[in-house]
């Protein structure tokens, strides 16, 4: 058999390339860069390296050829495995900027005593005279910037994969760096050890499902490629049962991933017990990539079997939106319920996958399912990225503070990082003049245009009971009186600061004036196939 050298298209993939060279550099620094000089050099490379991608992703942007007489922008790139198309580019820029703000985070040493939010030596057992040692000593795990840098090179991946095996590749570069880094706090290192033994393990089931799903599916298709995958569904050339079981077993992957009932077990004990730093990155950029995957797998691959796959998402929207709302009324703790928050998002969110993907089944003026979920993520990545790092300002001499109770009267003792705190908490609700406003409308709107009316329905009640355990937290940090034992803010470096002063930013403007962002979004056309 002749070798045939594959055609890598270097220029097009450049983001992907650029995000796993500093990736591949940072192991480097570790091996060869005194420990001293390491903090530096590897927040420096990472900054440097997702700039860089993210100007290569403007300039893939802007080069994007028309393809099929303008069904489409880009190209399928890596022998048929990766599509840059413009809903990926888009994503790709989107998660870029969360994963900026990402590393900002993970570099923020002021909040506790110049000392990061990660373990000194992770191999030392908690409450040990080694992990004493560790801390007093001020070392640092800086390896996590380049297990940061392979997320995210996998968070790209995913939703430009192009084919099932090129999926779950992504799947894995994207959650292994995840496993690690939420078992790495420097505090609560019991708990967070734990969150990380949960999210591996149930992250290892999901994929083995997902894996299953892909067997069966090329069993009925005989090839992992989205394109013949939606030929042999649209000429219905293989067993029914295979597609049927095979679908269902790749969705369990997928919706793991977005944190979605009934497979989102995982999400408030992860959220909680992982670095906050972490957890800020993992709740907005995986749940952008998981979802642009989605999106691409079910518009691309089963876009013909619709009917069959569409009832499914029903179930699981209502359930997610029904189960996120009323769990997060019940929490005491502040991580808990953002996470709870988070998986009634997914439900809100799916809800705008349920809408009409295709411009020419729509009247003039109306917006796309496909445009309305990627305006969504925009808005939540920034909101709960924003909130989350507000919570890491929240400290005692033990460090964070999550108990909400302990949060009773803290917009009298520092005003500014409640009212940010607030404002966060009121996009989420979907309150008008932030961003969480229109992107609900958004998706609300595409979905009762495919007439998912009940969906809606659900959802609407679910961000009034939403709307009330965010208010709730508002009246407790303004209105109740300060616990004896409340907790004190510490205000960040510059590194934070910024972090959530760009959050709020991006929030505000995303409500006031959300047309460049729609309008980016259109642009952006449809899935290449």
């Amino acid at each position: 058999m002749e070798f045939v050298n594959p055609v890598i298209e270097y220029a097009e993939l450049s983001p992907l390339l650029i995000v796993f060279g500093a990736a591949v550099l940072g192991v480097l620094v570790e091996a060869f860069v005194p420990r001293g000089g390491r903090y530096v050099a590897q927040a420096t490379l990472a900054v440097l390296g997702l700039l860089g991608a993210l100007a290569a992703t403007v300039w893939v942007a802007r080069d994007m050829p028309e393809v099929g007489g303008g069904a489409g922008r880009g190209w399928i790139a890596m022998e048929q495995t990766l599509a840059v198309d413009g809903p990926a580019v888009f994503l790709w820029g989107l998660i870029l900027l969360l994963s900026l703000a990402g590393v900002l985070l993970f570099a923020e040493r002021h909040l506790d005593g110049g000392l990061s939010a990660f373990a000194g030596q992770a191999a030392a057992l908690p409450g040990t005279e080694a992990e004493s040692e560790a801390s007093s000593r001020g070392l640092e795990h800086t390896e996590v910037y380049p297990l940061l840098m392979f997320a995210v090179f996998g968070m790209l991946m995913f939703p430009a994969a192009n084919d099932l095996l090129s999926l779950f590749v992504a799947l894995e570069v994207l959650s292994l760096p995840l496993y690690l880094l939420s078992g790495l706090a420097r505090r609560r290192r019991l708990l967070s050890q734990e969150a990380a033994l949960k999210y591996f393990l149930l992250g290892a089931f999901s994929s083995g499902f997902f894996l299953y799903g892909a067997a069966l599916v090329y069993g009925y298709a005989g090839s992992m490629d989205f394109a013949d995958i939606n030929a042999a569904v649209t000429n219905d050339t293989g067993d029914q049962a295979l597609l049927l079981i095979g679908l269902g077993l790749l969705s369990v992957g997928l919706l793991f991933k977005v944190g979605a009932v009934p497979f989102q077990a995982w999400t408030p004990d992860v959220y909680q017990g992982a670095p906050t730093p972490v957890t800020a990155f993992m709740s907005a950029g995986t749940k952008v990539a998981a979802f642009g995957a989605m999106l691409r797998l079910f518009y691309v691959a089963f876009g013909p079997d619709r009917w069959t796959w569409t009832p499914m998402l029903w179930i699981v929207a209502i359930l997610s939106m029904v189960v996120g709302a009323i769990l997060a009324v019940v929490q005491t703790d502040v991580k808990r319920m953002l996470a709870y928050s988070s998986v009634a998002h997914t439900g809100f969110i799916l809800t705008g996958v349920l809408g009409v993907q295709s411009v020419g089944q729509l009247a003039d003026g109306q917006i796309t399912s496909l445009q309305a979920v990627l305006f969504y993520l925009a808005t939540y990545g920034f909101a709960t990225l924003g909130a989350f790092a507000v919570v890491g300002l929240v400290r005692d001499s033990a460090g964070e503070v999550t108990s909400l109770s302990r949060w009773a009267g803290l917009g009298r003792q520092a005003p500014v990082v409640a009212g940010v705190f607030a404002f966060f908490l009121l996009a989420m609700a979907g309150i008008p003049l932030t961003s969480g406003f229109i992107g609900k409308w958004t998706v609300f709107t595409v979905a009762m245009s495919a007439g998912a009316w009940p969906v809606v329905v659900v959802a609407i009640l679910s961000s009034i009971v939403a709307a009330f355990f965010y208010v709730r937290v508002i009246w407790l940090m303004y209105f109740a009186d300060p616990a004896e034992d409340g907790a004190s803010v510490t205000y960040p470096s510059v590194l934070t600061a910024t972090t959530i002063a760009f959050a709020a930013a991006i929030t505000l403007v995303l409500g006031v004036l959300p047309g460049p962002v729609l309008d980016l979004a259109a642009q952006a056309g449809d899935f290449l196939r």
